[in-house]
């Protein structure tokens, strides 16, 4: 067949193909014939394509080895995947077959026809990238995953998953899964419960189930199972884990802070509180009885003072670890507070309650070793009863606190019940507190001043302030009922400011008025511990332009002998900015003729236990007298307190006398 005559019949076929094709002459390896998605495909018009060297269109090795082959005789087939380049330099993914068309052993021609893969190739790159980015986003996830089948079949895995379960990775490589199901099924707490429950969810193809796993190891998994749908209809299963052994082990953690004291491992005040209150309950179902023990570790703070926190610390667990050993069956102890531990005693009436006391006392007061220091550690016990205490956890708490308060006072080392008079007093002495501060800020306190009498002239030559007291609701308040309140609560720093200010300044206002009169007023201890005392007297003075000497400072023979060092440089400091010094009360306290001889003191004040019944009792006409020729000795003035005495007798006295007839002064004038 000629050459024109076989194009002519192979023309009309190639131009009706979709594919790429060309028809090569075996002979010159010329193109003699391209349809027009050739022409699309190289990039190149049809009629250029006419005459091309065909090794020229797809230049591959081994094109260029089967156009030699065909240019040798060798006319051979050819078919497989390969590359070429466009007109624009774009390569192109192909697949390429090279066949003999007619061979008569004259004139062979070949037919060239090419597939594009372009977006066979663009697909299968988008799979294989979705498929690495589902594997990344597999193994970066924490979770461990196991994809199945709708048959159970394992069609994919994390690392994680088999990191989860301890499983070798090569049993999943291996496609072994009867292997990775029965090491599951053997790895956890119940096996059978676990298969049974994994069946379940096999069976039912559209079950959506969370649950939790514990494994043999401790682990505790989350295992998340849902179904998975192609085009609408089930075709697996994806089965998530999450260890959740860190999250659950924290919980527990946090569970076992929240009731417990995290130094001693005992219950804490809140646990105490809620097992107490489910006691009560109990209790007051039942008819029966408890007893609430609060103890309180006696000069705690000296051992953390000199032996460090460490070894407090060692202390408090010590000292819990005895409290354990004086429990019965059902019994509970918890800390408390710092140094502060309280006992639950189940059905324990009044003599129970002592028994359990006693047995805590005894147990704690045991020698204690700890670095080669020996040492004895003691308590003091407060205990409440229910019902006769109270029947609510807060008021138990309260009562039994309070009666370890009033231990301590009574000594420590020993143990109180609560005593419902005793907690009527506290009330009132809040009541007495509150009070105070009230009538301070509403300016209800006023001062009276109680003249100092010369036996010899009958002239006043001082006054000493006393502060009195006027409630609208309690009326005329004693000194000796409020006084020892604000000490106690230490309102009597204010107060005694509030005096300081009042009585500086009515002594001002006497003196601009003609009258020079000393006036002289009570510090309590706590008044003059305080660092500021000295200059606050001092500003006083400047403030209302009263000279030093004018003002006396009457003090208490304790406030002098606590800390005699302390109180010889403030005494010293008063001293020398002028003002005087007596001491109050004078016989009763801790009299010392050495701090006499030390302290910068001009006058001595007899306390009126002594005076009041002179001249008449003997006895205290000796110790007066003897305090008389003590002072006269050191050149001490004295002051006999509140003595009325007689005409006859003011011949037998020469020091001042006080008038027991007290006067008040509201605004400045004079006395």
């Amino acid at each position: 067949m000629k050459t024109s005559t076989l194009l002519d019949a192979w023309a009309p076929l190639l131009d009706a193909m979709r594919q790429a094709a060309w028809i090569v002459d075996g002979r010159s390896l010329q193109v003699r014939h391209a349809n027009d998605a050739a022409a699309g495909l190289l990039g190149v018009p049809r009629l250029q394509l006419l005459g091309k060297d065909a090794a020229t269109l797809i230049a591959t090795p081994e094109d260029l080895a089967h156009w030699d082959d065909v240019r040798a005789g060798h006319a051979g087939s050819l078919h497989s995947d390969t590359v070429l380049v466009d007109a624009t330099g774009r390569l192109v993914p192909v697949t390429r077959s090279i066949r003999s068309l007619v061979n008569d052993g004259t004139h062979p021609h070949l037919l060239v026809s090419v597939e594009d893969r372009s977006e066979a190739f663009r697909q299968q790159e988008a799979s294989d990238s979705l498929v690495a980015e589902l594997q990344a986003t597999l193994e970066s996830t924490g979770d461990g995953i196991l994809v199945t089948d709708m048959a159970g079949r394992i069609r994919g895995f994390n690392r994680r998953f088999a990191q989860m379960w301890g499983m070798p990775e090569d049993l999943l490589l291996a496609h072994q899964d009867t292997a990775v199901f029965d090491w599951m099924r053997r790895s956890v707490v119940d096996p059978e419960v676990y298969q049974r429950r994994v069946d379940a969810i096999q069976e039912a193809t559209l079950l959506q189930a969370t649950e939790r796993i514990t494994l043999l190891s401790g682990q505790e998994l989350e295992r998340v199972t849902q179904p998975q749908s192609s085009r609408g209809r089930p075709c697996g299963r994806v089965w998530a884990f999450r260890d959740l052994t860190e999250l659950v082990q924290a919980g527990r953690r946090i569970e076992t802070l929240s009731t417990t004291d995290a130094l001693t491992g005992l219950y804490n005040r809140h646990e105490i509180g809620q097992r107490l209150d489910e006691a009560l309950r109990q209790a007051r179902r039942d008819g029966g009885t408890l007893a609430l023990l609060v103890l309180d570790l006696d000069r705690f703070k000296h051992i953390n003072d000199s032996l460090g926190h460490e070894m407090g610390d060692r202390v408090l667990c010590e000292s819990a670890a005895r409290l354990k050993t004086c429990l019965r069956q059902g019994d509970l102890v918890a800390r408390i507070g710092g140094d502060q531990f309280a006992l639950l005693v189940h059905g324990a009436d009044h003599c129970g309650a002592e028994a359990s006391a006693r047995r805590v006392l005894n147990t704690l007061s045991q020698p204690c070793s700890m670095d080669g220091l020996q040492f004895t550690l003691t308590c003091s016990v407060g205990v409440a009863l229910f019902p006769s205490d109270g029947a609510e956890v807060d008021l138990l708490l309260r009562h039994a606190e309070t009666a370890m308060q009033r231990a301590k006072i009574g000594g420590r080392a020993c143990f109180r019940f609560h005593q419902q008079r005793l907690d009527a007093d506290l009330r009132q002495r809040m009541r007495m507190d509150h009070a105070m501060r009230q009538a301070l800020a509403s300016q209800r306190f006023r001062l009276k001043y109680q003249p100092q009498v010369d036996l010899h002239t009958g002239a006043v030559v001082g006054a000493e302030a006393l502060i009195r007291w006027r409630d609208p609701e309690l009326g005329e308040v004693s000194p000796g009922e409020f006084i020892p309140v604000a000490e106690d609560t230490g309102f009597i720093i204010d107060i005694g400011d509030w005096v300081l200010t009042q009585a500086v300044r009515q002594a001002a206002a006497w003196r601009a008025g003609g009258l020079v009169m000393p006036v002289s007023i009570n510090v309590s201890a706590l008044q003059f511990q305080q660092a500021d005392f000295v200059e606050r007297v001092g500003g006083v003075l400047r403030e209302h332009g009263l000279p030093p000497h004018l003002l006396e400072l009457e003090l208490t023979e304790t406030i002098l002998v606590v800390d005699a060092d302390e109180a010889l440089g403030r005494l010293g400091q008063l001293s020398a900015l002028g003002v005087q010094l007596a001491i109050d009360d004078f016989g009763t306290g801790y009299s010392s003729l050495s701090y006499l001889k030390r302290f910068p003191i001009e006058k001595l004040k007899i306390d009126r236990s002594f005076v009041q019944g002179l001249p008449a009792e003997g006895s205290d006409a000796g110790i007066v007298r003897a305090i008389i020729e003590m002072s006269r000795a050191l050149g001490l003035r004295v002051i006999a307190e509140g003595w009325k005495p007689k005409p006859s007798a003011a011949s037998c006295w020469t020091p001042a006398a006080i008038s027991s007839k007290a006067f008040s002064m509201h605004r400045p004038s004079t006395p």
